[in-house]
């Protein structure tokens, strides 16, 4: 009888255990669920309710280490590699499961290349790469890219986020109604003077095709052997710097990504007018001019006193000169003209490689781009700040009242036409270098090159845009 009471007693007690795993509530449960956190507040001022081990987000013990790299182009004259890595530290403290892996190769033709070296040997490319914006159709076209639409409806910004970018940066990110890049260190065509030796002369900054010619001719002085030119105008990577004098004359030198135009007779002028900067007015050297590397140089030495470059080189010649900068976009044909085109880089997050090195690469693209990371690559590069909210920040702001040359940048976008952005872009743009320069060595003339320009681009479009 002892026995059987014994198993009737357990059974009994299993049954209760059963109950409770069901979703029944003890007296003891309910005592210890109320009544500990009530203490633990009484004890430390903690007003939490949660247990202090339920405070950790629930996704981040999944989070596993993953390493990305980025690759960067570093071809203006700014501390490029010492700003990103400290950026990268940043990123690293707020996300410490990632890791990232800067690689700093050259300008962005050679980062796209060894981008697509790596893919063409097997490899797996870098997850972030800081290509030009106009790649855009190549990189789509090869399948390098992802687009980026999901990721943005995922930030807490939404759409905000999109619409703090300024619209002549963001606007060549889509294709298709999709969005592929973000933008990141952009830029625009200037020109830069060295506004006390124009205040000597007695010259104001040009304002039509004609002062300007005449100001660079006047302010170019010989003094025995050497030359100091009014203007050095580089020709060695000619499409971007050449764009806003066509832009200035009347007409870009394509419609769109299946169209270019380089044949038409306000193209064909501007490319003159280059030409007589040389052979008419004697303000710069004659032929083509493989100096975009050593005209900041120049211009901060005395050996020019003007120069057609990138917004991006603001920083590195203010760090030079010591003379009043002058920044300004380029004056059209017609007096009270000006014209401009946008140039620079973009985020992309490549393709064929692991989800979770996407989903890192975006938490990194969208760090940066973080209204204090805009102002900051700003001020220290030249770069023009791309986000609008970026202008509100304090240190923006400061600069702005220090530098004002910083918003002469920005403000040349007023007058920007869009950047060259074709389908086929290496050979079409490959073929319109081909014969500028020929005509500006004078091979052939503007309209001869210019018309076979033209019929070899329409050629090389053909597969691209049936």
């Amino acid at each position: 009888m002892r026995t059987r009471k014994t198993i009737l007693t357990l059974l009994a007690l299993l049954l209760i255990f059963v109950l409770a795993a069901c979703g029944g509530t003890t007296t003891e449960e309910t005592t210890t669920g109320n009544t500990a956190p009530a203490e633990n507040t009484a004890n430390t001022g903690d007003t939490s309710s949660a247990p202090a081990e339920d405070t950790t987000p629930a996704e981040e013990p999944s989070m596993e280490p993953v390493t990305i790299q980025v690759f960067y182009p570093v071809a203006v004259d700014a501390p490029i590699a010492a700003i990103l890595n400290g950026y990268i530290e940043d990123f690293q403290a707020e996300y410490p499961y990632i890791t990232v892996e800067p690689v700093f190769s050259g300008g962005y033709a050679d980062v796209q290349t060894a981008i697509q070296t790596t893919i063409d040997g097997g490899g797996e490319p870098p997850a972030v790469g800081v290509m030009l914006a106009t790649a855009l159709y190549d990189l789509i076209n090869a399948d390098y890219i992802i687009p980026l639409d999901d990721y943005v409806a995922q930030t807490d910004e939404g759409s905000a986020y999109l619409d703090d970018f300024l619209p002549a940066f963001l606007s060549n990110s889509y294709y298709d109604d999709q969005l592929w890049s973000i933008p990141f260190q952009r830029s625009a065509v200037v020109l830069y003077y060295n506004a006390d030796m124009f205040a000597a002369a007695g010259i104001e900054p040009p304002t039509s095709w004609q002062s300007w010619a005449d100001a660079v001719q006047a302010l170019t002085v010989q003094d025995g052997d050497t030359t100091n030119w009014g203007m050095h105008f580089s020709s060695d990577w000619p499409y971007w710097l050449f764009q806003p004098l066509a832009i200035g004359a009347g007409s870009n030198i394509f419609k769109d990504d299946c169209t270019v135009t380089y044949d038409d007779p306000a193209v064909i002028e501007a490319i003159q007018f280059y030409i007589d900067l040389s052979a008419e007015y004697g303000a710069m050297p004659a032929g083509v001019q493989a100096s975009w590397a050593t005209d900041p140089t120049d211009l901060a030495s005395g050996a020019t006193a003007m120069i057609a470059h990138s917004s991006g080189s603001l920083s590195g010649l203010l760090a030079q000169v010591d003379f009043e900068l002058g920044v300004m976009p380029y004056p059209g044909k017609e007096e009270g003209t000006y014209a401009s085109v946008p140039g620079g880089g973009n985020f992309y997050i490549m393709n064929n490689i692991p989800q979770e090195k996407q989903d890192a690469a975006w938490k990194f693209v969208e760090f940066i781009s973080r209204p204090e990371y805009v102002a900051d690559y700003s001020i220290n590069t030249g770069y023009i700040a791309h986000r609008y909210s970026a202008y509100d920040t304090d240190a923006m702001q400061a600069y702005i009242a220090a530098v004002p040359q910083a918003l002469a940048t920005r403000d040349a976008l007023e007058y920007a036409g869009a950047e060259l952005a074709i389908q086929n872009l290496g050979q079409v743009r490959g073929i319109f270098h081909d014969y500028i320069q020929r005509a500006i060595n004078g091979e052939m003339s503007a309209a001869d090159a210019m018309a076979a320009a033209q019929a070899e681009s329409e050629a090389a479009l053909a597969d691209f845009c049936p």
